[in-house]
């Protein structure tokens, strides 16, 4: 099994939408895939399922060895993805300080959907590099980062990415697919120049070619509790996707 986490050091650059439809492109493609939300704000059962507040989870999971993963798994209507929520453990929303320890929890939850046979687990993470999300890349194999396409948010990436070598320190294995570039407006100077200064600041293994656009349509499929390549008008960004699949499946040699 391959475990990549979606993460980024601030919330609002396009995380969650990344996190469901990179999971669909995988599941498409025929690679049995669960969906984790361990973002406590439950940004992904929130999209997917409106029950989600009321549904076991990962963070349940994380604190409690005799919660079985069938306890917690959601199917969609796309046999070969399924999800697991946030979970009802409200506390991981609160300080840092809350947010440390979990580490064989996670290790202990992976273990579970690695043994029901999952062949891909994407993971939704909060937002920052501390507490379970530290946990969970500590235990992943793979980690890529959303960016929305501003020039402030450009400036922000060296940073992230300095970070998340530091935390190789812990987990060697341990590979940077790069950062994908969200919210990207074509008819937008500003945007495409800030796509264009993250090419030029970082080693282009580190910036994936497909970009995420901004689209009305991520919103529309949202409010569906769909993926947005279920929508009708959206085989133009399911695309987007199934090109991040394969450059991540060729980053990864799957």
């Amino acid at each position: 099994m391959i475990t990549i986490v979606v993460s980024s050091q601030k919330g609002g650059v396009g995380k969650t939408t990344v996190s469901i439809n990179l999971a669909y492109a995988f599941a498409r493609s025929g690679k049995r895939t669960l969906l984790v939300d361990a973002d406590p704000q439950g940004s992904v059962g929130l999209s997917l399922t409106r029950q989600s507040r009321m549904l076991k989870g990962f963070y349940d999971a994380i604190d409690n060895p005799d919660l079985g993963l069938d306890q917690m798994v959601v199917p969609t209507r796309l046999r070969t993805m399924s999800m697991v929520p946030a979970g009802q453990r409200s506390e991981y929303d609160l300080a840092e300080e809350v947010l440390s320890g979990s580490s064989s929890g996670v290790r202990r939850f992976l273990k579970l959907v690695e043994e029901a046979g999952y062949d891909m687990c994407i993971i939704d993470s909060a937002a920052g590099l501390f507490g379970v999300t530290a946990d969970v890349l500590s235990a992943s194999d793979a980690v890529c980062i959303p960016q929305q396409a501003e020039p402030l948010g450009v400036r922000s990436v060296p940073k992230m990415l300095e970070a998340l070598t530091k935390r190789r320190e812990v987990n060697p294995d341990l590979k940077v697919l790069g950062v994908i570039m969200t919210m990207v407006q074509e008819q937008l100077p500003e945007s495409v120049d800030s796509v264009k200064a993250l090419r030029n600041l970082l080693p282009s293994t580190l910036v994936m070619e497909d970009v995420v656009p901004r689209d009305d349509l991520f919103i529309r499929a949202s409010a569906k509790g769909l993926p947005v390549g279920v929508m009708q008008d959206g085989a133009g960004v399911l695309a987007v996707f199934d090109g991040l699949r394969r450059e991540i499946e060729q980053k990864l040699g799957i």
